[in-house]
């Protein structure tokens, strides 16, 4: 340790002191070999003088020595306080260990989970790591400062008859040692183990003393590193769990929104920002009526009744219109948001956007009014690519017979209202057989059977759907005024196809293109009203099931030849 003012003026009053107390001695001897009389009185001063001045030499000496010692306790408790990590405090405490008491190895041992000791770091006089080969300690010492709390002071533990036929203190040729325990509050929580293992007599009740003041401030430091360690670990784990949880709060893929009982929200994850088409920093902190009041509007009496009555609000539809997206459908459950103790502080709203799936069910539903249910829940989506195939199906045309000059005579809203109801008749027969409606054409419906699931008897079907369609119609003419009974008249062809989608990705139709639909509509052109005309190819793989009349073949226009057709009278 450096010199400072204090220790200079301390060593040159103790020189001063010396340098008095032997002029006293040589003036004394001078006088006594020189035979020269002096009165008793001041003999006797003389010799008092020099005893006193020797005696105040060690007292100078002795205090210079504590005052060295407080100092360096001094210097001690900056140094090891100067750290909160726990294996740079124990460095500290064995290299400051090792320099006060000039030991040539020093050991701090702590307690584990388990209440066993073990060696926490061991240091050397060149202030470096001792090896785990070299961990060679009086284990008998040790055990006895744990056991009695005291320290141990041995100056040459080979010749000391509480220690000396120790094995440990043998074998390990072991001789100045010290170890002093290290208590926090009352309780030994390590000890710290200094020794010598060539010089004797090297440790002494000063440094005893020394090493038991530095030890209560080592125990202090070290279980304040250790508590620090403890709480990094914590807060380590904290954040890593916080992480965790605001990775899996932010790829809900439901909405989630918590609010206080002010009603101001505390919390919102990614998609709700996305759902509301608001930010989080402009909803944090902010009731929702303040942001969003068509939304809130819906809620607030819901959010109400949960806080009220702490159940819960399960399978909220609300369809509120938002500043940045419009009109949106919404599913929400609010439930009651508690703390630790149960007490609720606010409400959690969980919501989905069902804006896009309900666009989705009305477009199936719309699509289920042209195609068969029972085929769309066949169809798979990923299996329909843009473009076609070939296939065979059996072509379907029905025309609605004398609506042109019907239309002449009635207003346009009453002429699409009869429309829709001849339409609807002929599409709920096709759809019945399970058929696909390609497409409705101004006063006549185009529709195929066979794809795009395969039907064994799609022939069948198609004329079971043109019967039906006839039938239906004279239960219409029942519901109709006289002027408004029309009639169909129905085309059928078998024959092959292409079938896919046709368009862009912007618009898409599914549809039948080829010579086979041509000729059904041909067909159909031909046919008088409440007639059903089949092609041969068709005729071929029904006839067994219908009963049908061979009628002049038909001049289709297109075609080179006349085509050979039947008409339907009934199913056998």
């Amino acid at each position: 340790m450096d010199q400072g003012p204090g220790n200079t003026d301390t060593q040159s009053l103790k020189e001063q002191i010396d340098q008095l107390g032997t002029l006293a001695a040589n003036v004394n001897t001078i006088l006594k070999d020189g035979n020269t009389t002096l009165p008793k009185d001041v003999n006797n001063g003389l010799d008092t003088l020099v005893n006193s001045l020797t005696s105040l030499s060690k007292d100078v000496l002795q205090q210079e020595e504590e005052r060295k010692n407080l100092l360096a306790l001094a210097d001690i408790g900056q140094v090891i306080n100067s750290s909160l990590e726990l294996n740079e405090v124990l460095n500290i405490v064995m290299d400051t260990i090792v320099r006060l008491t000039g030991a040539e190895r020093g050991f701090l041992m702590l307690k584990d989970e388990l209440g066993e000791l073990a060696i926490r770091t061991a240091r050397n006089w060149e202030q470096e790591a001792v090896d785990s080969s070299m961990f060679a300690i009086s284990s008998t010492i040790v055990n006895r400062v744990v056991e009695e709390g005291e320290p141990v002071l041995t100056t040459n533990a080979q010749e000391d008859p509480r220690f000396g036929g120790q094995e440990s203190i043998v074998a390990y040729n072991l001789r100045s040692i010290l170890c002093v325990p290290l208590m926090v509050r009352d309780e030994l929580i390590g000890v710290i183990y200094a020794d010598n293992r060539v010089r004797t007599g090297l440790f002494s009740e000063s440094e005893r003393d020394l090493l038991m003041a530095f030890a209560n401030q080592a125990a202090v430091a070290i279980e304040n590193a250790r508590l620090f360690e403890s709480v990094r670990l914590t807060l380590e784990e904290v954040t890593e769990l916080k992480n965790l949880m605001d990775n899996v709060f932010a790829s809900i893929a439901s909405g989630v929104i918590t609010s206080d009982v002010e009603d101001k929200i505390t919390l919102i994850n990614h998609a709700a920002e996305s759902i509301l088409g608001q930010a989080s920093d402009e909803l944090i902190g902010h009731k929702l009526e303040e942001i969003i009041p068509p939304f809130a509007t819906k809620i607030s009496p819901h959010m109400e009744s949960v806080r009220e009555t702490e159940k819960a609000v399960i399978g909220l539809d609300i369809n509120p219109t938002l500043p940045k997206r419009g009109q949106v459908d919404l599913r929400l459950n609010l439930s009651p948001l508690k703390d630790h103790a149960q007490n609720t502080q606010g409400v959690a709203i969980v919501l989905d956007d069902l804006t896009e799936h309900k666009r989705l069910e009305a477009q199936r539903r719309l699509f289920e009014k042209m195609v068969s249910p029972a085929v769309i829940d066949q169809l798979d989506p990923d299996q329909l690519a843009l473009g076609g195939e070939a296939a065979k199906v059996t072509a379907m045309f029905a025309d609605i017979r004398g609506f042109t000059s019907y239309s002449e005579k009635i207003d346009p809203q009453q002429l699409v209202s009869v429309l829709n109801r001849y339409l609807a008749a002929c599409a709920d027969a096709i759809l019945e057989q399970e058929g696909t409606i390609d497409k409705f054409m101004g006063d006549a419906v185009m529709a195929w059977f066979n794809a795009p699931i395969p039907q064994p008897d799609h022939a069948l079907r198609a004329v079971k759907a043109a019967i039906s369609i006839r039938d239906k119609i004279v239960a219409l003419h029942q519901e109709l005024p006289p002027n408004a009974h029309l009639s169909f008249g129905v085309g059928i062809h078998f024959g092959e196809v292409v079938l896919g989608l046709v368009g862009t990705e912007q618009r898409l139709d599914y549809t039948a293109i080829g010579d086979s639909v041509n000729t059904a509509k041909r067909i159909q052109e031909n046919s008088i009203a409440g007639q059903i005309l089949i092609s041969d190819t068709a005729y071929k793989l029904v006839k067994k099931d219908i009963e049908a009349l061979a009628v002049p073949p038909v001049h289709a226009k297109g075609k080179s030849k006349p085509v050979k057709v039947y008409e339907v009278l009934k199913l056998k």
